[in-house]
């Protein structure tokens, strides 16, 4: 049996969804309601991670653990691992980042996936680290400024990230995941070529045909809307991650899409055109 964790999120609930039919598959989320697009055959848990017979009954009886936990310098890659252990799981895969093999990276959350990644490697079970740049997903928080004012708005807009779609880093899991041979290896997930935000805008323009308008962030209008939406630690982490990213350091494409899937990794107007309908400006007499 395949255990997913993560499944609310953006790449774990691809993974569950693509697993093959015929696979024992269970998935696991705080709230199994919240958990939809999966077949019948799909078993659902629930509980919190730090509900320890709750983890030792998600476990039970599984092979491979698919993890990914979001809580930054939290201890639920620590508290799963234990479980599975305990448990006879032969293998976890695990969600980190590609910012660990960084060694200017230095902010709180790439931090957090090294020891992360750190107690994985030694905990005595059989691993696999995926290690994706920046998802092409995350330009979805363009898209209600851009359905009302034609405007993207980010921080450093020259400067190059790989980004990858996060189906390619799904399909990957998936292969990862049921295949033998991937135990003790890291793979880094990119995209087919470095984007900046200001081509992404001038891409989206151009699939919605209408004229886009990018303007920059200041630092300070960059991290006031981070901090709307995480805690100031993480933004801070954000926006310093941000920082290596002007410097160059997220732009070298890795060919491991292939490698892994078979196929060349899809390009961001690919992953675009499949999600144009959110991105699509809304008309004059709407705005008014």
């Amino acid at each position: 049996m395949i255990l997913v964790t993560g499944v609310t999120g953006t790449v774990g609930r691809e993974v569950a969804r693509r697993l093959p039919a015929g696979r024992r598959v269970r998935v696991w989320a705080r709230d199994p309601a919240k958990v939809a697009g999966l077949s019948p055959a799909v078993e659902r848990v629930g509980g919190d991670y730090e509900d320890p017979r709750a983890l030792a009954r998600a476990v039970a009886g599984v092979r491979t653990v698919f993890l990914v936990t979001t809580r930054v310098g939290g201890d639920h890659d620590a508290r799963i691992i234990d479980a599975a252990r305990a448990a006879g799981v032969r293998r976890v895969v695990k969600l980190s980042a590609a910012a660990v093999l960084d060694r200017r990276a230095d902010d709180l959350i790439t931090r957090w996936q090294r020891a992360s990644e750190e107690l994985l490697r030694t905990s005595g079970t059989q691993w696999t680290l995926l290690r994706p740049r920046a998802f092409m997903s995350n330009s979805l928080a363009w898209a209600a400024s851009i359905r009302s004012e034609r405007t993207v708005r980010a921080l450093y807009g020259t400067s190059a990230n790989a980004c990858v779609d996060p189906g390619d880093v799904a399909e990957a899991a998936v292969r990862v995941l049921t295949e033998e041979g991937h135990a003790g290896c890291a793979y880094t997930l990119t995209g087919p070529r470095a984007l900046t935000a200001v081509g992404q805008t001038r891409q989206l323009g151009l699939l919605l045909g209408v004229r886009l308008r990018f303007e920059e962030l200041s630092r300070d209008e960059a991290r006031a809307g981070l901090e709307r939406r995480y805690p100031a630690p993480v933004a801070e982490a954000l926006l310093e991650s941000a920082e290596r990213q002007r410097a160059g350091a997220k732009a070298q494409v890795d060919d491991t899409v292939r490698t892994l899937t078979g196929r060349r990794a899809r390009s961001f107007r690919e992953w675009a055109e499949d999600h144009l309908d959110v991105f699509a400006p809304l008309a004059e007499n709407e705005m008014t």
